[in-house]
């Protein structure tokens, strides 16, 4: 069903995949939005090893829910800073696209829990933790991206 990579020599493992989602905190959610026009949107995720699926949250209306409502096929791309070797000029970056099914989440407390992990991508600070699930959690809605297909490459942009 879903491709194999092209490039094959420049595949990363999975466990590498997995780490760059793990640490990266921004991607690219891809959705089919309106009239099938493709509809990508930078988003911060989470990336749960108990269940290895990737959570995010948002408003609870506008384009993004009615395309996850109307089909629940998405990728989710995320890169790396990249690193360039001694001498060189080019950069050297790493990329993850995953493929799967994506749904929202309507347990509240699951939310807060995907919510928290979020935040904590970002800082450590718990107070501030505790404020923005005070004021927002109830205007949040949060959703999975359950896997079903990932790759990862190392492009060297020279």
């Amino acid at each position: 069903m879903f491709r194999q990579m092209r490039r094959f020599k420049q595949q990363i493992s999975n466990e590498k995949c997995i780490e760059i989602l793990k640490t990266e905190k921004r991607g690219i959610l891809s959705l089919i939005g309106d009239d099938g026009y493709p509809y990508g949107i930078p988003m911060s995720h989470f990336y749960d090893d108990k269940d290895g699926k990737l959570y995010f949250h948002g408003a609870k209306e506008g384009h993004k829910i009615d395309a996850i409502k109307n089909c629940n096929k998405a990728s989710f791309c995320v890169m790396d800073q990249g690193f360039k070797k001694e001498g060189d000029w080019a950069l050297n970056i790493n990329s993850v696209i995953a493929f799967g099914k994506i749904e929202l989440i309507t347990d509240i407390k699951k939310a807060k829990e995907i919510c928290s992990h979020l935040v904590q991508k970002f800082t450590d600070d718990q107070a501030y933790l505790e404020k923005e699930l005070a004021n927002a959690l109830s205007r949040v809605q949060c959703f999975v991206l359950t896997i079903e297909h990932m790759t990862g490459k190392l492009v060297n942009e020279s």
